[in-house]
């Protein structure tokens, strides 16, 4: 346990030491400021006005950007290390397979999530220092949104990194996963339906299994509780979860895939060929 909470202290310094780290705090940093400088606490979309207004949209930006953010600075963790011949030296000290995977996992984690918490905090602080109310309701479901998110992504990553030989391929192979899960899948599906192959209540289904989609579909809850914006597809997602049941479920689907990946990752890291 020991060597697991070094790793991960390890893994933050040197985060924290790193341009990503750098460039990835000034993006959400400066989406908020950006929301802020423009008067959106001022303006009124869909009945929602003040930081709820904010939020909303601050979550729907995240939605696009953070994933690939994680999955880009991710899946260098193992491969990247295979590469410079750090698992030569791993080899020859008291430190567990197991502790450094995931204390790489648990340092990665806090790096990953820490600037787009503090960004929202921010948000908060200010809002109260400007005299506007804070939905603290919205603000503490969509925190956790965002952390299931970025753990569902994190364990995608490190399952990417473990198959990959080499940084470059799974820089490759990350970018193509997060361009399937915000595009191509629901196109395929879209695609399918049309063509009347598959019924509108399977093609929902499976949309839900793609992580994305589902977080997509919980930030669109906690404005349109019905989902009317979804037209007939709404019928299908409330009379599977109801509207209560479907943001559990948002939350706890996304930190299972993420576990899963990263387990999977794990017994593939622990039976590969390391140096």
């Amino acid at each position: 346990m020991k060597h697991l909470w070094l790793t991960a202290k390890l893994d933050i310094v040197e985060s924290l030491r790193a341009r990503w780290f750098l460039i990835y705090s000034i993006v959400f940093g400066g989406i908020v400021a950006m929301l802020f400088a423009f008067g959106l606490t001022e303006s009124r979309v869909l009945g929602f006005i003040g930081l709820s207004r904010l939020l909303v949209t601050y979550i729907q930006l995240a939605m696009a950007i953070l994933p690939i953010f994680v999955l880009i600075t991710t899946v260098r963790s193992v491969a990247g290390d295979r590469e410079a011949g750090v698992f030569e030296y791993l080899l020859s000290l008291p430190v567990g397979l197991a502790a450094w995977f995931w204390g790489k996992i648990i340092g990665r984690y806090v790096t990953i999530f820490l600037p787009v918490f503090v960004a929202m905090l921010g948000a908060a602080l200010w809002a109260l220092v400007q005299g506007v109310e804070v939905p603290w309701g919205m603000f503490a479901y969509y925190t956790a949104l965002l952390a299931a998110m970025g753990w569902c992504f994190l364990g995608i990553g490190m399952l990417i990194s473990t198959l990959a030989r080499s940084t470059d391929v799974a820089q490759g192979s990350a970018f193509m996963v997060w361009l399937t899960m915000l595009l191509f899948l629901d196109l395929i599906l879209l695609g399918v339906m049309i063509q009347g192959r598959v019924s509108p209540e399977l093609a929902v289904t499976l949309a839900l299994a793609n992580p994305l989609q589902v977080f997509r579909t919980a930030a669109l809850a906690m404005f349109d509780p019905q989902l009317i914006v979804l037209g007939p597809s709404a019928y299908v997602i409330l009379d599977l979860f109801g509207a209560a049941g479907y943001k559990v479920y948002a939350l706890i689907y996304p930190v299972a895939v993420g576990t899963l990946a990263a387990a999977v990752g794990f017994f593939t890291f622990r039976k590969s060929d390391l140096p």
